[in-house]
């Protein structure tokens, strides 16, 4: 398809080999020397909205229109007229409307509001070493962006340091660390979100949590997710730590108290373990009994004092995706995040990834159709959070405006964790003492890099903003990586403020499936979105007739 490029000449972008629909490279290596569009823009913030050698160079689009069904088959409307949703302290003057004055700013949730400066979550960072080497980068920069961060599944269970008895947590020193990273900087934006798996309930996470927490966290429920359909895994190298979580109740394969497992393992043929978790309601063998089972177990929550409940699926087949909606509708859940076919940030098998479950523009735009069907029956759908394949601004209005009104949020998985990578990385070149610590690959600054500046204050474009908003002595504090997801955050928001400006929506309210125009013939018939000539066609009739 020609939306899937492996260079962009005008951005000066790299990928290896052919990219991903978000544009990330299909295997994102952290100790990666750069230069894909969000590895740079993790630097450059939102100057990598606008091609590079201004002012020595033109620049013309690539591509006009898109073969296949995808987001990229998806196309932003423009308007030359009229402005929706401006702030109550603007008027529609040009000195007014213009795109830095777009409010990007979000909210869901029920009884509790929970407030977002830009619509982005990231995806779940659970079990997976990645996720815990890099955390810092991820929980201080989500809290100092302003967007939730989803503590995946499994934390507890893997963590050696944990303490459990009689399906009771006694100790969960990784689980707390996880929390303490984000409330430190948490200033009323943004939310961290506490996922639950089979073993998470058995191991009493949920309990656990609101002892300690109370409703400073949300805690949520999962049914899966688009990268596989079966329960999480990782990785060890260690026959000790696999025999550890073989204790812990975990699935681990090959077996490694099998004496031939073993002793393949002495001869290093066996060099690793997989731990997978359970899947969920196998002994439940109906829809009734399905909504039973849940429906309980949001009780459950709610009567050990959880107010705020969201649900995680995955990409299941239609009737599944129903029933997430309804249940949570029903439950009154504060959000739902569907995730589309194939991608993952731990170790999902491949060819799982790539053959199994619904790819996310079908799945998104059934869950637009789903939840209509809901409301003109007077039930009020809960607030959803579409995730599948996302990296750039463009995917947040497409997302955002498929599912309006009721998406309120765009889950990104990998994209996120670029920053984490790349800003430890860096400052393990200007602190080896901690490269370790910080999981940084490199020895010294490469050229990809030094093209930016020598110096962090050169190198970050938030360097300064960051520094102003925790204080010149906090900034020792802060990761570099945290720094580098306020530059990508900046330039989400920015180039969704200027896509916004351009369809005449100041306010993400105000945004609708009317803001997007289909790209081809497939991707007209399912989102049922007009094709890029045939929309608004009678109104240009009518001005030409009249």
């Amino acid at each position: 398809m020609q939306q899937f490029i492996k260079n962009n000449d005008a951005l000066g972008a790299v990928n290896r080999g052919v990219p991903c629909e978000s544009g990330l490279c299909t295997l994102c290596d952290s100790s990666c020397k750069g230069k894909c569009e969000t590895w740079l823009s993790c630097l450059e913030g939102r100057k990598m909205l606008y091609p590079r050698r201004y002012s020595h160079a033109t620049s013309g689009a690539n591509h006009f229109t898109s073969v296949g069904i995808g987001y990229h088959g998806l196309r932003i409307q423009g308007y030359a007229y009229g402005a929706k949703g401006i702030p109550e302290n603007l008027t529609d003057d040009p000195d007014d409307c213009i795109f830095t004055n777009v409010d990007i700013s979000t909210e869901f949730g029920k009884e509790i509001k929970t407030k977002c400066r830009v619509p982005i979550m990231t995806g779940a960072l659970g079990s997976t070493f990645i996720a815990a080497k890099y955390w810092p980068s991820f929980a201080v920069g989500a809290a100092l962006a302003g967007f939730p961060i989803v503590v995946g599944e499994n934390v507890v269970g893997v963590d050696k340091k944990s303490e459990l008895k009689n399906g009771r947590i006694l100790k969960a020193p990784e689980l707390e660390r996880r929390i303490e990273y984000f409330t430190r900087y948490y200033d009323g934006y943004g939310a961290i979100i506490i996922q639950m798996n089979v073993e998470d309930t058995r191991n009493g996470v949920a309990e656990y949590l609101i002892e300690k927490y109370g409703n400073d966290v949300i805690i949520e429920l999962k049914w899966g997710q688009g990268a596989k359909d079966i329960g999480g895994e990782i990785q060890v190298k260690s026959l000790e730590y696999a025999q550890f979580l073989k204790d812990r109740g975990y699935i681990v394969d090959p077996n490694p108290y099998d004496p031939i497992v073993i002793k393949g393992y002495e001869n290093r043929a066996v060099t690793s373990f997989a731990r997978h978790s359970r899947l969920g309601s196998t002994n439940i063998h109906s829809e009734e009994s399905v909504r039973e089972d849940f429906m309980n177990s949001v009780a459950y929550l709610r009567k050990i004092g959880f107010k705020r409940i969201s649900l995680k699926t995955g990409a299941y087949g239609m009737e599944n995706l129903a029933m997430s909606i309804r249940y949570s509708a029903d439950a009154n859940l504060d959000l739902l995040t569907i995730d589309g076919a194939g991608g993952g940030t731990g170790m999902s098998p491949w060819n799982m990834m790539q053959h199994w479950g619904i790819p996310s523009l079908p799945l998104h735009a059934k869950t637009y159709e789903y939840c209509s069907i809901l409301e003109q029956n007077g039930i009020t759908p809960p607030d959803i959070s579409f995730a599948g394949g996302f990296a750039r601004e463009d995917h947040l209005f497409k997302a955002i405006a498929l599912g309006s009104p009721y998406s309120k949020l765009v889950c990104l998985g990998r994209a996120p964790m670029i920053a984490g990578f790349l800003g430890s990385n860096i400052e393990g070149t200007f602190h080896p003492e901690r490269k370790e610590a910080l999981s940084g690959h490199w020895e010294s600054l490469p050229s990809s890099v030094l093209e930016y500046g020598k110096y962090p204050e050169e190198i970050f474009s938030q360097w300064e903003s960051v520094k102003n908003k925790v204080g010149k002595d906090e900034m020792k504090n802060i990761p570099f990586g945290a720094i580098a997801m306020c530059g990508y955050a900046d330039k989400l928001g920015g180039g969704l403020q200027q896509f916004m400006a351009g369809a005449r929506k100041f306010n993400l309210s105000e945004m609708t499936r009317d803001d997007l125009i289909t790209a081809n013939r497939d991707t007209e018939e399912i989102t049922k979105i007009p094709f890029m000539t045939e929309a608004l066609n009678d109104s240009a009739l009518n001005i030409l007739k009249s």
